[in-house]
């Protein structure tokens, strides 16, 4: 299944669904509300959209998720990797390290995630 996209005011959205579900939508207004902001139309508006798109469901004023947190964001760096580094890991992460210096704790996890792709 594709994930579908989520935009920078969507994901905050989805980062409290993903906090609270399930949820009702009325709950989901008030923390929409008190966490960014939004009026009632807005959120029910977002809510809508998502639903339209597959990235959550509401069925009897209850909100769930359809796609983790996990997938959207594997689904954003693949598509950052293919889209500025022409799909090409080993470029993606010289990139990324070439402004970061990796701790010795992060060395390790990317060893044993590279170590656990090659068994």
């Amino acid at each position: 299944m594709e994930i579908p996209k989520i935009f920078e005011s969507e994901y905050r959205f989805c980062e409290i669904l993903w906090e609270n579900e399930p949820v009702s939508s009325s709950e989901l207004v008030r923390l929409c509300n008190e966490h960014l902001e939004w009026k009632k139309s807005t959120t029910y508006t977002v809510i809508r959209r998502l639903s339209q798109r597959g990235v959550l469901k509401s069925e009897n004023a209850v909100v769930t998720s359809l796609v983790s947190k996990e997938e959207v964001l594997a689904a954003e760096s693949t598509q950052v990797v293919e889209k500025a580094f022409s799909g090409s890991l080993p470029g993606f992460i010289a990139a990324f390290t070439r402004n970061k210096k990796l701790t010795s704790k992060e060395i390790e996890e990317i060893h044993q995630i590279i170590d656990a792709y090659k068994e």
